[in-house]
């Protein structure tokens, strides 16, 4: 089954806990912090497997979750970090943060990798926070939670030439002509129900990878017939073949043919006009396909036009050699703009405030990432309350909350947890 696109949710692992832990030695009774740090959580990474052309494997796959990192021990003992959980997916294949809209990834190369979510880090045991006015810390860190995303992973596929035209145009029989994919070709419409991808090979020696992509309507780009789920495989071909009947064996007009696809193109991005455009007039052994072709061509006069009868494998030599030197002065292009990318936004400077208050009827809650981050990295004994209170006063929380008018006894939120507020 031709699978090319998935919505799953991803968790990585969390951080190991920090551990608490004294120097016990016969000599020592009372010795010094002790406990080791947690070990790191798994990352979650999505690599290229050339073998897989399909996202079959994730269909089924309502979440991913990484792995928690090994807790801190006493003696000093660090917890050993969670092996990363690797996922292999095909080339080509995209994966979106469906909350920011963020591409994570875009994995064309053939050993491409990418990390889709980051495992928290260790927290500290009560060693790392010995200090010179605290020699015995009595606590130690959570291990820090894990990215969570939920992600599309869509799979568009690596040819260097598309297929587009109506459908029953003869797209399937110019790819199993030209190469040795073996489509379904029958007498009807949307035999090819998935596309299907086959290496060509010029005169001269040059190879290239072509794909036939399921017959495009009217209103694909917005849902009709099946061309809305397969058009995004065209946007990385570095040409487009437009395949026309010329002969209009079903009653249409070549040119209005022509104006539909194009159309259909635009509506679902742009810049597939901007890609270099050549076109195969199929069924020229059909009558009237001469008369319609001098037509078409005093309208449309800035494109290749090729005379093909692709079911007796006339013209299609002299089409293969023009595109393989066609492509030889084309490069890739980027699918995407470089500030697509999470990896390019998370190094741009944006301000904005720690912690948000909001007063729900007599409650205040208190929202933020760093925050709650803070609070699920915080063991709540007598130590560890006390150093998360101060934290909480140190970003300016205590100071917000009377300035809103808290008195003591208020109750606080953060996340499901209650406390009472006191100055």
């Amino acid at each position: 089954m031709f699978v090319d696109e998935v919505m799953l949710k991803v968790v990585a692992g969390s951080g190991g806990d920090g551990c608490t832990a004294f120097r016990r030695e016969k000599y020592i009774p009372m010795g010094g912090p002790y406990g080791g740090n947690g070990g790191h959580g798994s990352d979650i990474i999505f690599k290229v497997d050339e073998g897989l052309h399909t996202l079959l494997d994730l269909r089924y796959q309502k979440e991913i979750k990484g792995k928690k990192g090994e807790n801190g021990k006493g003696k000093n003992q660090h917890g050993k970090g969670a092996d990363s959980l690797v996922i292999k997916v095909p080339q080509g294949t995209v994966v979106t943060d469906l909350d920011t809209g963020l591409i994570l990834a875009d994995l064309k190369g053939k050993n491409d990798e990418a990390i889709i979510a980051k495992g928290g880090r260790g927290g500290r045991g009560n060693t790392a926070f010995k200090t010179q006015t605290n020699t015995a810390p009595n606590f130690s860190e959570n291990g820090e939670p894990g990215e969570k995303r939920t992600i599309k992973v869509e799979l568009k596929l690596l040819a260097d030439v598309g297929l587009v035209g109506l459908p029953s145009v003869g797209k399937s029989t110019i790819i199993s002509k030209v190469s040795k994919a073996k489509p379904k070709i029958a007498e009807y419409h949307f035999t090819t129900l998935k596309p299907n991808l086959g290496v060509v090979r010029a005169t001269n020696g040059k190879t290239f990878v072509m794909a036939d992509l399921p017959g495009l309507i009217e209103g694909a780009s917005k849902g009709e017939g099946l061309g809305d789920r397969f058009l995004r495989h065209i946007e990385r071909t570095r040409v487009i073949l437009h395949v026309i009947d010329m002969a209009g064996t079903e009653g249409r007009d070549p040119y209005d043919d022509y104006l539909l696809i194009n159309k259909e193109l635009e509506d679902f991005n742009k810049k597939l006009l901007t890609k270099p455009m050549v076109i195969i007039a199929n069924k020229m052994d059909i009558d009237g396909a001469k008369e319609n072709l001098d037509k078409f061509k005093e309208k449309v006069k800035d494109k290749k036009i090729f005379e093909v009868t692709a079911l007796t494998n006339s013209g299609l030599v002299q089409v293969v050699d023009y595109l393989s030197d066609l492509l030889d002065t084309i490069k890739e292009e980027n699918l995407y703009e470089d500030d697509a990318f999470e990896s390019h936004v998370l190094y741009k400077f944006k301000e904005e405030k720690p912690f948000t208050i909001e007063k729900e009827g007599d409650d205040f809650i208190i929202k933020g990432e760093k925050v709650e981050k803070l609070f699920k990295m915080t063991k709540f004994t007598d130590e560890g309350i006390k150093r998360f209170s101060n934290k909480l006063r140190k970003m300016g929380i205590d100071d917000e909350l009377e300035k809103m008018g808290a008195v003591d006894g208020d109750m606080v939120r953060i996340l499901d947890f209650y406390f009472e507020y006191h100055k």
